[in-house]
């Protein structure tokens, strides 16, 4: 169940997925659970509406939540997920902020989006993304509508994929997140680590 007064929410769910065999990600078991219901479970408790940011192919339709395709041809990178997203959020009339989690993150914290927006305090509208033990996280994030212009360039005008190189060219803050065990950005990409998300849940 979402909840109203919190920002929506996209989970990317359209990447190749070529450490797996080119199995779709979203969909792979994780002790008997779908790698995407479990992401689901832990965001829509914590956002206003879910979307889902997808391929034009995506075999998701049983989630019963609004398919996000790619509005540019064949698979440019997650920041045409999150451009997809923001113009779909948009034109659908909504102004508030969107919160950014991919498909294969089964640990997402449960006060991931609470967390983002008290780093975005003062009305300042940034970009706010996760950093863990140094590292960025520019996949766990949170963005705002008027950063559209900008996103619009880098993916239509200027071809790029990287979530990373926009970010820094943004007004933008970073959240260095407590280490704990596992990691709550732990990302499944190859089966190792499928077998490896198991044993953390036993």
């Amino acid at each position: 169940m979402t909840v109203s007064g919190l920002p929506a929410a996209v989970i990317l769910a359209g990447g190749r997925s070529s450490r797996m065999g080119g199995k779709r990600k979203a969909l792979l078991e994780l002790n008997g659970r779908s790698l995407l219901s479990r992401v689901i479970d832990r965001l829509e408790i914590q956002s206003s509406a879910l979307l889902l940011s997808c391929d034009n192919n995506s075999g998701l339709e049983s989630f019963d939540l609004p398919l996000v395709p790619d509005l540019l041809p064949g698979y440019r990178g997650p920041l045409t997920g999150l451009y997809s997203a923001l113009k779909y959020h948009s034109d659908s009339g909504q102004k508030n902020a969107l919160v950014l989690c991919p498909c294969d993150a089964p640990f997402i914290p449960f006060n991931l989006v609470q967390t983002l927006l008290e780093t975005d305090q003062a009305d300042e509208e940034r970009v706010v993304a996760v950093s863990y033990r140094g590292i960025l996280q520019p996949t766990f994030s949170l963005w705002h509508q008027h950063h559209l212009t900008e996103i619009h360039q880098a993916v239509v005008e200027h071809g790029y994929g990287s979530l990373k190189h926009l970010f820094y060219s943004l007004p933008h803050k970073i959240v260095e997140w407590s280490p704990v065990e596992p990691s709550p950005f732990f990302n499944i990409n190859t089966p190792r680590d499928l077998e490896t998300a198991s044993t953390y849940l036993d």
